[in-house]
């Protein structure tokens, strides 16, 4: 019988277990929370005459955490409606319910015996076969399950989320030598494949895989801060982006994590090892001291820094951890800072200022970097089978942009290795063998398949099929055709793939031309087109600069005729003759959506930020976007039945004037951007073969490309409705007479101009009125000074 998870259970409701039940809601497995059973009431549940053998009372702490999910930013779930397949109880009451689900995930306060207290009474009410794992940070998988039925044994593991559920993308999961391999093979691929997750397979040691190289790597930061006399400012100035971390660097990611959560892992590890080790897991003294005064960072308020509110707006202060005041924040300025700005790509970054000896943010880096390695190839084979699973942990769970092994072949294997022994470091045996053997590096890439070092030999590395390599395919391949805009690549199978690859993936005139020669080239020699990208955005729009420098010049004819190439390129793409899926993710605004919403079907990643943000910058929707929106939601409505056509406008209308932008593919669904024909990806990185699935599955049922159609609008009446209701904003001080101004023209576009509400257009009328629209409103001087403050400010100006 093939196994399913059709069912879940979480037990423990705080941030984590609440956060992996919003995870499973949100990919719609139904679940239940469970929670302890509090012992005594609190005033309101006093004054309500409650006690406590009450449902409500007994349920309070689920339903608690459940409630708080609407609140937590970032929101730990896609949809509201997300909360509907969320069913609290308690863990006296409803344990019995454990017979239904076919996973139990515990999420309880990490301490050991209250774990194995809780599977104790796991164990009496599961059905056989249902699987068991516990979302532990560090405690020894092996040991929770001593003592439990041999069924329950064999269907344990470990199963550790990262924080986040939603956002974050590494799942650890850590086996015993009880866990059945067909439990292990199952849930890494169900890991990936349903939960949307990197997985990788994690030895039961402290703090497996992420935390333990991670927690280690801040906590000699921190040591070189104060050895070096380094302030925490300069150490985050140089700890983030320019290697290759998550903006938040060393010091805000720790006040984000929270001092008192990474002290608890520390030490976890600390209780655990000897020597050396032992010494560099020994939290420093002011970071004791932190503790013991609150500053925990984000969620006390303060921590390594703390924001200070002023005449003149905020300021952020940095905690000298010498005195333990906060002063002005400070930055590194040093001449290898400067030269890795100018270097392209982490890894030119990170070589420039490994090799600027004598230079303060030079001798920082290596002095972080070179522990850190050395202690990552210590533990392989101790926390992880091979070097992929440490580097694969290490950028899924920390944002890395290359992990410990890639970043030591990007600085130099060799020559890395060779300073290290004339500073007297002592190099694993393993990575002495290596370079003795004539090898350079721990990864290589020969005939287009990428190899790594596993037990002195190269292995080749094997990926997940779903997961199509954009870069990997073009190495090997080529293209069909590329400008600078854009690449047309065969992904296979008779699909070709159109790349956005500008910078931000912004549309200007090299993206429709590749868009034009993409369908022209489709339509004689392929099943389909998808276009998708694997950079940061799929679109952020289009080229906003230009068209600012454009209108500022006063070149109007040039401008209505890229708008017009712009709104002719969705019309190709709409009556394409084969099918075209457009397969969008991350920030999808503007132009994006407007490429997205002609497509034949959206694939979108669950992780999609689509809408039409054109309002904010003194316009609306010039590329078809609001034509698009308007016939997307129309085909949104069941068949057969009358509906209100005023209000369908009024709805398009809000999106665009309020310049909603979802915060999920999901939300985008109900926002009216996706309908029933598209769908959406959990997993990021099936995205694309999701995307050339779903052309194969529309060519093989005979595509055919949509007639032209003539669209119902609401006419005069429906104008004047919505212009009422950007007047009323304005005489509540909610909008200015400018947005006035831009909600009349695009109440014009929707309305179909003056004519008869439920009167027929053609498409290409409305596209007119839009173009006209936009043309008009770029010519205003108050819509070009909000198009030079976001991009000077990168945010809206109200003016």
């Amino acid at each position: 019988m093939k196994r399913t998870i059709k069912r879940a259970a979480v037990l423990g409701s705080g941030v984590m277990g609440s956060g992996i039940a919003a995870h499973l809601a949100n990919i719609g497995i139904p679940t239940i929370m469970l929670d302890i059973v509090p012992r005594s009431l609190t005033d309101e549940e006093q004054k309500q005459g409650l006690t406590l053998e009450d449902k409500d009372v007994r349920n309070r702490i689920a339903q608690q955490s459940k409630a708080a999910l609407l609140k937590q930013k970032p929101s730990p779930i896609t949809s509201k409606a997300s909360l509907e397949l969320i069913e609290v109880g308690n863990m006296d009451d409803d344990m019995e319910k454990l017979a239904d689900v076919d996973w139990i995930i515990e999420v309880v306060v990490e301490r050991l015996d209250v774990k194995k207290s809780v599977f104790e009474k796991v164990d009496q009410y599961r059905k056989k076969g249902s699987i068991i794992s516990s979302n532990t940070s560090g405690i020894s998988v092996e040991a929770m399950a001593e003592g439990r039925s041999e069924d329950f044994q064999k269907h344990f593991l470990g199963t550790h989320f990262f924080n986040p559920p939603r956002y974050l993308k590494l799942l650890e999961v850590i086996p015993t030598k009880h866990t059945d391999p067909e439990v292990l093979t199952f849930m890494k691929q169900f890991g990936e494949d349903v939960l949307g997750k990197g997985v990788v397979e994690a030895k039961d040691t402290p703090n497996f895989i992420a935390n333990r190289i991670g927690t280690y790597g801040l906590l000699v930061t921190v040591r070189e801060m104060l050895k070096g006399g380094y302030s925490v400012g300069e150490v985050d100035s140089v700890t983030g982006p320019l290697i290759g971390r998550p903006k938040s660097a060393t010091f805000r990611t720790l006040d984000v994590v929270g001092l008192d959560t990474f002290v608890h892992v520390a030490r976890n590890v600390y209780d655990q090892v000897e020597g050396t080790e032992k010494e560099v897991f020994n939290i420093p003294e002011f970071m004791l001291k932190m503790q013991e005064n609150g500053w925990l960072g984000a969620k006390s308020g303060q921590g390594f820094f703390l924001k200070k509110k002023g005449k003149d707006g905020s300021t952020i202060l940095e905690l000298n951890p010498e005195t333990l005041e906060y002063e002005e924040r400070k930055k590194l300025k040093t001449p290898a800072i400067e030269m890795a700005k100018q270097a392209k790509g982490s890894r030119n970054k990170l070589k420039a200022l490994i090799n600027a000896k004598g230079d303060r943010a030079g001798d920082l880096i290596w002095n972080i970097l070179k522990p850190a390695l050395l202690y990552s190839a210590e533990l392989v084979g101790e926390i992880a089978d091979d070097i992929v699973a440490i580097d694969e942990a290490m950028k899924w769970g920390f944002g890395w942009e290359i992990g410990p092994f890639e970043t030591w072949d990007a600085i130099g294997l060799k020559s890395s290795v060779e300073r290290m022994k004339a500073e007297g470091e002592t190099i694993p045996d393993w990575v002495l063998k290596l370079i003795d053997a004539g090898n350079s590096s721990f990864y290589k890439t020969e005939n287009g398949t990428i190899q790594y070092v596993d037990q002195g030999a190269y292995k080749e590395k094997s990926f997940n099929p779903k997961e199509i390599n954009l870069k990997r395919l073009k190495d090997v391949n080529g293209v069909i055709k590329k400008n600078t805009g854009a690449s047309l690549i065969d992904i296979g199978d008779g699909v070709a793939l159109l790349e956005f690859h500008s910078k931000s993936n912004a549309i200007g005139l090299d993206i429709i031309q590749m868009v034009n020669f993409a369908v022209e080239e489709v339509s004689r020699n392929y099943e389909g087109l998808v276009i998708g990208n694997q950079g940061k955005n799929f679109c952020v729009g289009a080229n906003l600069a230009l068209m600012l420098m454009e209108a500022q010049d006063d070149n109007f004819f040039e401008l209505d005729m890229v708008v017009k190439m712009f709104q002719d390129m969705g019309t190709t793409i709409k009556y394409s003759e084969k099918p075209v899926v457009v397969a969008p993710f991350n920030m999808t605004l503007g132009g994006g959506a407007e490429v997205s919403l002609p497509a034949t079907a959206i694939q979108a990643s669950a992780e999609t930020y689509m809408g039409l943000v054109e309002f904010g910058v003194g316009l609306i929707p010039g590329g078809g976007g609001t034509k698009g929106l308007y016939l997307k939601q129309l085909r949104n409505l069941p068949k057969g039945i009358n509906f209100d056509l005023t209000k369908v406008a009024n709805d398009v209308f809000e999106k665009v004037a309020m310049a909603k932008v979802s915060t999920s593919a999901a939300e985008a669904r109900e926002n009216g951007f996706l309908d029933a024909n598209d769908r959406i990806s959990v997993n990021p990185d099936h995205l694309i073969y999701d995307a050339k699935q779903r052309v194969l599955e529309l060519a093989k049922a005979g595509y055919r490309a949509p007639k032209r159609e003539k669209i119902p609008v609401v006419g005069e009446a429906g104008y004047a409705a919505m212009v009422l209701g950007a007047k009323t904003l304005q005489f509540g001080g909610y909008a200015s007479d400018h947005d006035v101004k831009i909600a009349e023209k695009l109440a014009y576009v929707l309305s179909g101009g003056r004519i008869k509400e439920g009167s027929l257009i053609d498409e290409q009328v409305m596209l007119d009125l839009e173009r006209e629209a936009f043309l008009s409103l770029i010519a205003e001087p108050k819509t070009q000074a909000r198009m030079q403050h976001m991009l000077i400010k990168g945010k809206p100006l109200r003016n």
